[in-house]
């Protein structure tokens, strides 16, 4: 299979604008999305992921650069680039008149798709909108609209499905919905693309991670080594209550946290659990219980964006 996305030199530049000067919305993007992965895309708000997401969409004009989608370069093969990808937009952009039914039929008329290849049945009962079918949209419930937004996306059956804040304000039923329905079609081969400000959730669900800022993409590794990038384990003590900090190695910093506990931050690249622990007994300070956390996607997304 080709790469799903291949882009490179993206520069998007928004014309001055009264007292507003021109912007660079995105600075000379590089990146690749390899075919049947879950890609998170993270960055901080105005950091040009929204912009990303609408140029590969169509729906706003580049300044410069190469895309391709799917194999098809988007300026040379507009329509068949358009047609591998879907978007589920962040936005509730739907006739409020419509039922959804109705919804996902003139969704698949606007992609051309025939009424023998249609399958709005399916894709109801996939996204659980089965029983509101006839319903108006305007009569759904937040969450029920949002699941009908990813059955639009999906009406063409695109080789690519990009979920801009798919859960944002969402409750969990519908959250565990969502991500189940998402790794059903990436096992059947769909190249999925997240954008998400709940970190733990890319954390849990990609396959590999580019962090934007600025413009710019500032790193693009597996979930597993970005996470490794972070050289900081902490070590949270149970000591009977508040304690001074006792002497410590160089480089571990003590905290003592609300509850009581002293929590120990130490770079595990120079020094051990033990050489901590022994430093602790050494002072005088009871240890009656032990707890290790490692560091996560929040810690090294906030490293890496920090002006």
């Amino acid at each position: 299979m080709p790469d799903a996305i291949q882009i490179s030199g993206l520069r998007k530049t928004y014309a001055a604008q009264g007292n507003a000067p021109a912007k660079d919305a995105l600075k000379g993007v590089d990146l690749t999305i390899r075919a049947g992965s879950i890609f998170g895309l993270l960055g901080p708000n105005g950091a040009g992921k929204s912009t990303m997401i609408n140029i590969l969409a169509g729906l706003v004009n580049k300044t410069a650069g190469k895309v391709s989608i799917w194999g098809f370069d988007q300026d040379v093969n507009p329509r068949q680039s358009r047609a591998a990808i879907g978007v589920m937009p962040q936005e509730l952009n739907m006739d409020p008149f419509f039922s959804p039914r109705a919804s996902l039929e003139v969704q698949a008329g606007l992609y051309g798709v025939p009424k023998s290849e249609r399958w709005t049945d399916e894709l109801l009962e996939l996204v659980g909108l089965t029983a509101q079918a006839n319903s108006y949209a305007r009569s759904l419930s937040g969450g029920m609209k949002r699941r009908l937004l990813l059955a639009k996306a999906l009406v063409h059956r695109p080789h690519i499905l990009v979920l801009d804040e798919p859960t944002a304000g969402v409750d969990i039923t519908l959250r565990e919905m969502l991500w189940k329905n998402v790794r059903r079609l990436n096992e059947q081969g769909m190249t999925i693309i997240l954008t998400t400000h709940y970190l733990e959730e890319a954390e849990q669900m990609c396959d590999e991670i580019a962090i934007i800022n600025h413009g710019q993409v500032v790193v693009r590794q597996s979930t597993q080594d970005l996470l490794s990038r972070t050289d900081g384990k902490t070590l949270v003590l149970d000591t009977g209550g508040a304690v001074p900090h006792p002497p410590l190695p160089a480089g571990a910093r003590p905290e003592t946290r609300p509850d009581g506990r002293l929590a120990i931050t130490y770079p595990p690249s120079r020094l051990r659990a033990d050489q901590i622990l022994d430093a602790v007994r050494a002072a005088g300070v009871p240890i009656l219980d032990v707890a290790a956390e490692q560091p996560d996607l929040e810690d090294v997304f906030v490293e890496l964006t920090r002006d």
